[in-house]
């Protein structure tokens, strides 16, 4: 096979078996919807969904000094993170800027006092995650290992999945809380059990291994019946994760924005110890960001039917630009195009009305909200 050619997951024949359409994303062949986006992305809201995300990249972190290499690397306080339990952080440029947002599991602990961490980066990002890892390893005693191939990842994500996880497995799901795993056997199949998701509902990511992936889906597929279980593809992935104002790398969050540009400055800690790359760049960031507000992150929802894409330009009443689309799609929750976009500070208040999305040069009408444009009743 070429290295131009793109990548299969251990789920490839099953998925064209079902008739899903294909596309290459980040080098992956992967599902982008199986029949009708909008059906998918229903049922996730309304039952449940079946995704194969075995594009996502893992890179494990063990050793004594394993927490201390990933509070050095990662913006977050991956030390403080018990056994169990996730964290949601990024990794940035000695400059500030975005490589790419993560998710951290805290796996294990050993007698003899050494770490075993997770790392999920984003498909399109995880060799860049794992060179600068390993870069940053130098002087730790912690190894970096690339896992892409160790793994494949299954979500079943929506109000029906825990019923439906619960009938395969004997592990704790009631115990499960929202951003932790477990070990534990799905269909007798093992896998490491996580309360996680990118779709604005309840659900579980299941790592396991790829020689496992069809027999774990199948399973799921069966078990699933009874609550209107379907398959989903990327697509509806995107306008889930749109509805639920998650930010998607490349669009949301880039190198030439810092975390305080993209108002997740929440997630860099300053008070752990130590030094970390990017620190002296991101604290002049945050104090930028105080005395300067930067754009804002806000939500648009459309007044007609015309759809915003990303980069289109986002205008005031008299045709002064003041942000950008980064994401934009239908919303089949609100039955309105919606958008993220980044607008200056002036203009982001949830309410302001008269807002423009520059569409093929002309002014669509859009109002401000508040994101998520979505929350699901817990």
């Amino acid at each position: 096979m070429s290295s131009t050619e793109p990548r299969r997951t251990a789920l490839d024949a099953l998925h064209r078996a079902l008739g899903a359409t294909m596309t290459d994303f980040a080098g992956w062949d992967m599902p982008l919807r199986y029949g009708s986006e909008r059906n998918e992305h229903l049922a996730v809201r309304t039952r449940a969904g079946l995704f194969d995300l075995s594009h996502m990249g893992e890179i494990t972190v063990t050793g004594p000094q394993a927490a201390a290499l990933l509070d050095h690397a990662l913006v977050g306080n991956i030390g403080g993170v018990k056994v169990g339990r996730a964290r949601y952080t990024m990794i940035c440029r000695a400059d500030g800027g975005i490589l790419d947002d993560l998710i951290v599991y805290r796996l294990a602990e050993t007698e003899a006092g050494s770490s075993h961490y997770m790392v999920v980066a984003n498909a399109s990002n995880a060799q860049v995650v794992l060179d600068a890892l390993v870069e940053r390893s130098a002087g730790f005693d912690a190894e970096v290992r690339d896992d892409r191939d160790a793994y494949a990842l299954i979500a079943v994500q929506g109000p029906q999945s825990p019923g439906i996880l619960k009938s395969l497995t004997d592990a704790d799901l009631d115990g499960l809380k929202y951003y932790a795993g477990l070990p534990g056997t799905v269909a007798g199949v093992p896998a490491l059990i996580a309360r996680t998701g990118y779709t604005g509902e309840d659900g579980f990511e299941l790592f396991v291994k790829p020689e496992h992936a069809v027999e774990l889906w199948q399973a799921l597929t069966k078990a699933g019946e009874g609550a209107g279980l379907v398959p989903c593809g990327l697509s509806c992935r995107d306008t889930l994760r749109l509805e639920a104002g998650m930010p998607l790398y490349g669009h949301e969050l880039s190198t030439s924005l810092t975390p305080f540009d993209a108002g997740l400055g929440r997630v860099v800690k300053f008070e752990k110890e130590g030094d970390f790359v990017g620190r002296q760049a991101l604290a002049e960031a945050a104090s930028r960001a105080q005395e300067n507000p930067p754009r804002v992150l806000v939500g648009l929802v459309a007044e007609g039917r015309r759809v915003p894409r990303a980069g289109y330009a986002v205008v005031a009443g008299g045709g002064e630009v003041i942000g950008e689309v980064t994401s934009g799609a239908p919303s089949p929750t609100l039955g309105r195009p919606i958008a993220m976009a980044y607008v200056d500070a002036a203009h982001a208040e949830p309410g302001t009305k008269g807002v423009g999305v520059d569409i093929r040069g002309t002014h669509e009408s859009y109002e401000v909200v508040a994101l998520p444009f979505y929350k699901r009743q817990k």
